[in-house]
């Protein structure tokens, strides 16, 4: 009888360690579709947590069914209960971006409080505040005598987005031809089994991925397949830890 209640517990734990995986994603602001530093990303009710580095991205262990927690100063915190999927592109808003927008008027300036900001009022802004719910444009004064065309309200305020997504759409193409780096370079268990083999400390691991990032600015691993990535960084850490200062 206790060896069947010591089999059942070994199996419920077992169970419950597999359950456990790997959640990985980046962080964006929701405005400007930038990556954000600095994110505290934390599994609610467990120790696991992480900040996400200068590409916002974040790893954490977790299971299907836990809360992810989403902490940044002047954003809102944001929770997600997790799924399936195991990589995530999430985005934070600002709360500065929610403050309500007021104008104070005193000659010669004009001031203007918006997104958390105060600024002074362009004159020219009221020679245009009637046209700005539509679509005006005109020649351009030039020093060079050239000339020039000026569009303003909702045409380029249009254009302006769709550029945006347009650089957004680029940057998530660029991230996924470089999958196949992340998978090794981002991976614990790759980062710790190249430490043990090459003998290296952390101090070490980071000044060689450096230095690997640094010999790669002609391709950046643009659609290499992760095998070819962790040849060529196994390669070049036994080639090079003996330069390490």
């Amino acid at each position: 009888m206790k060896f069947k209640l010591l089999l059942l517990l070994f199996f419920g734990f077992a169970q419950g360690a597999l359950a456990q995986a790997t959640y990985s994603g980046n962080v964006l602001d929701w405005s400007d579709k930038n990556y954000l530093e600095g994110v505290f990303v934390q599994v609610i009710g467990k120790e696991s947590s992480d900040s996400t580095n200068v590409r916002g991205y974040f790893s954490v262990i977790a299971a299907k069914g836990d809360t992810l927690k989403l902490s940044y100063p002047g954003f809102f915190d944001q929770k997600l209960v997790l799924g399936e999927e195991r990589y995530l592109q999430l985005q934070i808003q600002d709360q500065a971006r929610l403050l309500p927008t007021f104008e104070v008027k005193s000659e010669p300036y004009s001031f203007r409080f918006i997104d958390g900001k105060l600024v002074v009022v362009n004159p020219e802004e009221e020679r245009i505040k009637g046209n700005s719910s539509g679509i005006t444009a005109g020649y351009l004064d030039s020093p060079n005598a050239t000339g020039g065309v000026a569009i303003a309200g909702v045409l380029s305020s249009l254009t302006k987005r769709a550029r945006q997504e347009r650089q957004y759409q680029k940057k998530l193409e660029w991230e996924a031809r470089r999958e196949g780096y992340y998978a090794v370079v981002e991976s614990d268990s790759v980062r710790r089994n190249l430490m043990v083999k090459h003998q290296l400390g952390r101090k070490d691991w980071d000044y060689l991925i450096i230095r690997f990032n640094e010999g790669a600015s002609s391709h950046e691993f643009l659609d290499w397949s992760s095998s070819r990535v962790y040849a060529t960084l196994n390669e070049f850490i036994a080639r090079e830890k003996r330069w390490i200062p």
